[in-house]
């Protein structure tokens, strides 16, 4: 449902359910849809194959979070996920550990920021909020930024998606097993295959990248988003973008990248590798980037 007209405006209010609008926007998009969404259901994928496989020049990108809470409870549907980047050539999914933005953008002339996943509940059934942008200036802008925060996170290829969809799968098998008994053997199954598809997650994250380059990307755009921040009020901000590579209850090595407790370790260097690159510097109290 829309509220104001987009001739008095240049925003339309959107309330429960938007489904409608949704669907308008996905058909309007002709070279780009960019989908950012943390929980994903089957349904409106299914719905958005239907709408674009005409389309063989869309670029469709699905910025999203591939915790192993969101795939064994189904928030996220890895298997709907995998059949869709299979479907529609042009689909990029890229892992962005700690979104909660959802946003969704037609080439750059209509974009929705909202409190709405991407499930069937988003779109008709709970109480969400919203706005539909029509500005181009403003989208762009939306765009940039969330373009920005995307590259502190993954690209996951096809082949990957197709792991994680399997093992989810069998995840989802053993937990029942488990579930249903109190078989010790049983649950220490589960738990042996949670922690494969965690490490394969972390595999993903990890891909192509180095501890030392992941850290100093963030602290390069924590710094350009935030301006002079003390190395305290760092910490909070950087782990609360991955909390993966900064959780302070292990300490594992994936792929070369250092995943756990040294993770202030790794800030630490960091921010003095930028500072000896005459990238950031030090005004003795916080960091701040330096003036070209």
């Amino acid at each position: 449902m829309l509220l104001n007209s987009p001739t008095e405006k240049q925003f339309e209010l959107l309330i429960s359910p938007w489904a409608a609008t949704f669907y308008k926007l996905v058909e309007t998009a002709q070279s780009d849809l960019l989908i950012t969404s943390p929980f994903i259901s089957g349904e409106p994928l299914k719905k958005i194959a239907e709408i674009v496989h005409n389309k063989p020049s869309l670029q469709l990108h699905i910025i999203t979070n591939l915790a192993i809470n969101s795939l064994l409870t189904g928030f996220l549907d890895i298997a709907s996920l995998t059949t869709l980047a299979e479907i529609i050539p042009n689909t990029t999914v890229t892992y962005l550990p700690g979104l909660h933005a959802k946003v969704y953008i037609a080439d750059n002339k209509r974009a929705v920021v909202t409190s709405s996943n991407l499930t069937s509940g988003g779109l008709m059934g709970n109480r969400e909020y919203g706005v539909l942008l029509h500005n181009s200036d403003d989208i762009a802008q939306i765009r940039n930024d969330l373009i920005t925060y995307t590259a502190l996170g993954n690209y996951v290829p096809l082949e990957t998606l197709k792991i994680l969809s399997q093992a989810t799968s069998d995840l989802k098998i053993h937990r029942q097993r488990a579930d249903r008994s109190i078989n010790s053997k049983l649950r220490k199954v589960f738990e042996q295959r949670t922690e494969e598809a965690r490490i394969e997650l972390l595999r993903t994250q990890a891909r192509g990248k180095t501890t030392h380059s992941i850290f100093c990307d963030m602290v390069l755009y924590l710094l350009r988003k935030h301006g002079h921040l003390t190395t305290i009020e760092l910490h909070p901000l950087i782990q609360q973008i991955n909390p993966d590579l900064c959780d302070d209850t292990i300490d594992r090595v994936i792929d070369g990248v250092h995943f756990g407790k040294k993770w202030k370790h790794h800030v630490r260097n960091a921010q003095q590798a930028l500072k000896r690159q005459g990238v950031i510097d030090f005004d003795g109290t916080k960091w701040l980037l330096k003036v070209q």
